[in-house]
């Protein structure tokens, strides 16, 4: 009798997400492996990054599809996708186009936690009001 393999052995694509619909996507350099950010995919998201290659998010305050870099020009073109052991986290590994944070940073991970607080160790490669606006 043939058993179904494992979620962990599984060859078959079927990503897990939360309560919400939702699924954690981290953003990686293909150059460095630098984290460059985190954001939440729905489902729609995910097939539009696999299909288009470009990094389509959800955003939960907007309750909308977005994709990284439409009005600040920082694309995130998708190299490899890849989840995780239980299909329940999503790595992208992107050639960026560009800076990842809407502050202004190369990556989101631009904070430092030390002595109970943040230091900040990177400086801002762009100013994001130029960009986006006020």
């Amino acid at each position: 009798m043939m058993t179904e393999p494992s979620i962990e052995e599984t060859r078959e694509l079927k990503p897990r997400y939360n309560e919400q619909g939702l699924i954690p996507a981290i953003v990686q350099d293909i150059e460095t492996g630098q984290v460059l950010m985190m954001a939440w995919m729905n489902e729609q998201a995910f097939e539009n990054t696999l299909q288009t290659r470009k990094a389509t998010f959800f955003s939960r305050s907007r309750n909308k599809s977005w994709v990284k870099g439409e009005s600040s020009g920082h694309i995130m073109e998708v190299v490899e996708a890849r989840l995780d052991c239980d299909q329940d986290t999503l790595v992208l590994r992107c050639r960026a186009h560009g800076p990842a944070c809407h502050a202004g940073y190369r990556s989101c991970f631009y904070r430092l936690i030390e002595d109970g607080g943040l230091r900040i160790t990177d400086e801002k490669v762009f100013d994001p009001e130029k960009v986006y606006g006020g």
